[in-house]
């Protein structure tokens, strides 16, 4: 006899648009939902602060959703091949969906477990739940994946469209008999001492039913505007989704859709394909966030790096007003503007001279929508040694870029006002003089051999 299926739910934290969920639901059969904390695979990255603080908030809101229509969120934590298979077996489970991952060690780990399960007898089946178009139908006419933005994103709208997005389920039949679970508080994912999330907790709420509300807001109120005015940081236009894309609290293909519907759409779909880009590099490239993708950039010759720099950049102590009111913002709400993220991103490679690496660490920590993907590839597009990579010798000047995207210093006034005064703090680096170290350094990248 049919057994209860698992829906093993990872970065898909919803109920619409969740193929894996659906499909067990057409079985039939009890559905359990399964979520494992998995910190200790190798390879995978353990999350930084402020996104263990979102995981917290928006499991929560997902078991919630699940015990209204009659299911159940199990939780467990440790390495996902042996945990998985023990929730299979403790619910004498006969089928396990879920919907892909394309990290490199996430794949590696589904594969094996897909294997393993198949051979007891369990069906398995995975979906595409979390990028609108799978990494392996995207290439050139070589045949190999695509390294400029352009043409990767031509050949995406020249396949067919997105799927429409699958209805939210009104009921999901639980067992009889439920499986033991972790308690989410027990898993510590929240801060105590000292709790530091008192303006992540102010900016955000996090789960599925804020996730639908932000996008209603977005399409409604900004959309039209967001060609516009996306690059000022004060302007509220941008969408604000990044963090619910993150954890799957609202599906592309809802996002596609409803935007496409509402019209004006095109500049804020392609920002979705950008995204799209990020994760089809890191399928191709499973070690971006610790290897460079231009293999020429490795002969970068980085000097000793100075802690008290760093520090004064993680802090936004740096004297330089965009990037001090980027920086406090980050800390403050676990956001930032995505013009000055690229700033701050900048200020730290080409005026400080510090690895990138070192800045993708603060941010995989700092940021709530933190993900494998898009944090280091966006800092390596920055760098110059990623993917359709800014050119080497692009350095933002962060004085210019006020002038011209927060004209009347509403972001700085907000974040760094003592930038306003009549006392200005000093610049701990002259820009202009680190611009020619920095262009003098990617000398060595030119002369370095292509990888």
């Amino acid at each position: 006899m049919p057994g209860p299926s698992i829906v093993w739910f990872r970065d898909d934290l919803r109920l619409a648009d969740n193929p894996a969920l659906r499909a067990a639901i057409d079985r039939d059969e009890p559905v359990i939902g399964l979520y494992v904390l998995d910190e200790e695979s190798p390879g995978i990255r353990p999350l930084g602060g402020a996104a263990k603080w979102w995981l917290h908030h928006s499991l929560a809101s997902l078991g919630g959703r699940l015990a209204e229509r009659g299911g159940r969120l199990v939780l467990r934590r440790g390495p996902a091949e042996r945990v998985v298979r023990e929730a299979v077996a403790d619910a004498s489970a006969t089928a396990i969906f879920w919907n892909r991952r394309y990290g490199g060690p996430e794949r590696a780990v589904d594969a094996a477990l897909k294997a393993g399960l198949r051979e007891d007898g369990v069906e398995v089946t995975s979906f595409a739940g979390s990028l609108l178009f799978e990494p392996w139908t995207v290439q050139t006419g070589a045949g190999t994946h695509f390294s400029v933005f352009t043409p990767f994103w031509r050949a995406c709208l020249a396949l067919p469209a997105p799927r429409p997005p699958l209805p939210e389920p009104r009921e999901v039949g639980g067992p009889r008999h439920p499986i033991a679970s972790d308690d989410l508080d027990d898993w510590g994912l929240l801060p105590r001492r000292p709790d530091w999330a008192g303006g992540l907790r102010e900016r955000w709420e996090p789960g599925e039913p804020a996730a639908r509300r932000r996008l209603r807001e977005f399409l409604h109120d900004d959309l039209a505007h967001y060609d516009r005015a996306r690059d000022e940081p004060a302007a509220g236009a941008t969408s604000l989704l990044s963090p619910r894309l993150r954890w799957g609290e609202v599906s592309p293909f809802t996002v596609w859709h409803e935007a496409v519907e509402h019209g004006h759409a095109g500049r804020f779909l392609s920002e979705l394909g950008w995204r799209e880009f990020a994760w089809h590099t890191l399928f191709h490239s499973p070690d971006l966030a610790t290897a460079n993708l231009r293999r020429e950039f490795d002969a970068f010759p980085w000097p000793r790096l100075k802690p008290s720099h760093l520090e004064a950049w993680q802090r936004g102590r740096t004297g330089v007003a965009l990037v001090d009111a980027g920086m406090r913002e980050l800390w403050e709400t676990g956001y930032m503007h995505n013009r000055v993220r690229m700033v701050t991103a900048s200020f730290l490679i080409k005026n400080l001279l510090i690895d990138w690496r070192r800045g993708e660490e603060w941010f995989w920590d700092t940021l709530v929508d933190a993900d494998a993907a898009n944090n280091p590839f966006n800092w390596q597009w920055v760098a110059g040694s990623g993917a359709d990579a800014a050119p080497y010798f692009r350095v933002f000047n962060p004085d210019l870029q006020a002038k011209k995207f927060d004209a009347d210093g509403h972001y700085v006034r907000q974040w760094a006002p003592e930038h306003l005064s009549d006392d200005p703090p000093a610049p701990i680096v002259d820009l202009g003089e680190t611009r020619k170290a920095a262009l003098a350094a990617y000398e060595a990248v030119k002369r370095a051999p292509r990888g």
